[in-house]
Order: structure tokens, then sequence, then C-alpha cells
């Protein structure tokens, strides 16, 4: 079989699981046995990981206090023909995860960065999470003293798209508190604890019911856990006018070619340009 990391001088950014380990990819595996050198988050923890697949290759720690030393022996390795592979406790790496100077120092000195995608907790969260996903923005985790997560949270209430948390066990009543306070009881949002895990568990209300549903259940408040939040619905402007659809196309297509007055709604209103184009034509038609 052709060795995946034969292109020496490449690091791979590795997802690994972020508990089943089924998860993990041939091609991760692969590159794992094969690498002269791996760097992951916690040396501890990718010890399980080794032991699962049959490997043991050499690990070293990176995380926040020694990511600049790291990542200048990194690259000094590299830059002399060995492939490594960079790995965080579960996931993707560099995901709220450190990683990401490592990175740019190899993209800076000119040398190949590999991603080698897999699990990713806040992907699978929104996938499950019945909430919009065609816009959605990633916040981490929130400050953990209540006063700067309520500023934080009040910065971020009228934004309109999907929201996404993580937060930890001891957390995540007060941080459900504060986001009841800060953006509704109503808002919809799903709570994904423990994704891949034997106790994984997927809840879609609002965050009213949710804050409740976790102070009354210590269950709720034990593993990891991801929160999906939709975003503020855009308030109508005070005093603004508004116009159908149709009568804007039809007052338009008044002044403008079909074409370009169907471009122009499309853009105030949403709607696909295609089908507008072909409703105006249709009206002129029955004229």
């Amino acid at each position: 079989m052709k060795r995946l990391s034969e292109i020496h001088g490449s690091l791979y950014v590795i997802a690994t699981p972020i508990g089943n380990f089924a998860d993990l990819s041939a091609r991760a595996v692969q590159l794992l046995k094969e690498v002269e050198g791996v760097y992951a988050e916690d040396t501890r923890t990718s010890q399980a990981l080794f032991r699962e697949i049959g490997c043991n290759p050499p690990v070293q720690s990176l995380h926040e206090h020694n990511e600049l030393e790291r990542a200048k022996q990194v690259v000094s390795r590299l830059q002399a023909g060995e492939s490594l592979a960079l790995i965080s406790d579960a996931g993707t790496p560099l995901i709220s995860d450190p990683g990401y100077r490592v990175v740019a120092a190899c993209h800076d000195a000119g040398i190949s960065v590999v991603p080698v995608p897999g699990a990713c907790a806040v992907v699978a969260a929104l996938s499950v999470s019945g909430l919009p996903t065609d816009h959605f923005c990633f916040e981490g985790f929130l400050p953990a003293r209540s006063g700067p997560r309520q500023k934080r949270l009040d910065s971020i209430a009228k934004w309109p798209h999907t929201l996404v948390f993580y937060e930890s066990p001891h957390r995540i009543e007060a941080t459900l508190a504060d986001l009841v306070l800060c953006l509704g009881a109503d808002r919809p949002a799903t709570i994904a604890r423990e994704l891949t895990k034997r106790f994984e568990t997927v809840r879609r209300s609002t965050l009213g019911e949710l804050a409740a549903w976790v102070a009354e259940d210590s269950n709720q408040r034990r593993g990891e856990l991801v929160l999906v939040v939709q975003g503020a619905k855009e308030a109508p402007i005070e005093g603004a006018l508004t116009l159908e659809v149709p009568d804007l196309l039809a007052v338009l297509a008044k002044e403008l070619p079909p074409k370009r007055a169907a471009a122009i709604v499309a853009q105030l209103s949403g709607h696909d340009k295609r089908d507008l184009y072909k409703s105006l034509v249709s009206s002129k038609d029955a004229e």
C-alpha cells in the first residue's frame, strides 16, 4: 500500500473522535501509524487513542503555555524532512484548542499543512440542533464569570445568525440562566451533551425550558456540552412602509427591464430572481 505520509516535511492536522473511536477515519489511523512524531494537547489523553488503534508514536505536548516554543521546534523538524501530526484531546484541532500559531508558523516557512477531516463537536451539534445552519457564529467558551459573560451576551443578543457555544458541566446552569436573562426565555435553543458517547443527549426547546430542565436534573450537568441558540429575529423598522413582493415587482417592472427588476426585488426580499423573472414574464403574457 502506498504510504500516506511519503511526502516528507508535511504537518498533518488530524481530527480525532469526540467520543466514539469508530469515528476515526482509516486515513487518520494510517497517518498516525506512519508519522515520525505527534504533537498533542494532552499526551495522557492521546495514549488511549493510540492503544485503541494499535500504535505508539513519539508524542509531545502542545498547549497554550508552550505553543510558541513548540512552533519553532515543529518547523525545524519539518524542515529536516520529518512528517508530523497535530491532534487535540478530541475532535478537530484548533477549534477552541491551541495550535493555530504552529500552523501559521508552518505556512510562513513554506511548509505543507494537510487537513485530515473528522469529528467536530460544533458541526455535529449544529447538524442535529433543528436550528438554522446556513449562517452561524461559533463563540467557543463564554467568560467564566457572570458579569463579563452577560456583557458578551448583551453584545451579541441581536445577531440574526445561529450562535454556538461550548460550556463546561460546572458552569452550564449559570450560563443558561444568563442566556435567559440576556436573550430571552422564549429563544429556541438546543443542548447537545456527550455527543457520540454512551449518555449522548440532544434536546431542543426554548432557553427557559432548557434552563429549568438542567437545574432540575443533575445528570444534565455532566460531560461535554454544546449549546446551539437561534439568532434574533430582525425587528421591523418603526414607521417603515411595507410592500408585498408582487406589488414591488410590478412597480419596478414599469421602469426597468424585467431581468433588472427581478434582480432588485430578489436582493431586497430574498426570493430567487429566476422565480421572480418567470412570474413577471408570465403576468405580462397574461395581460
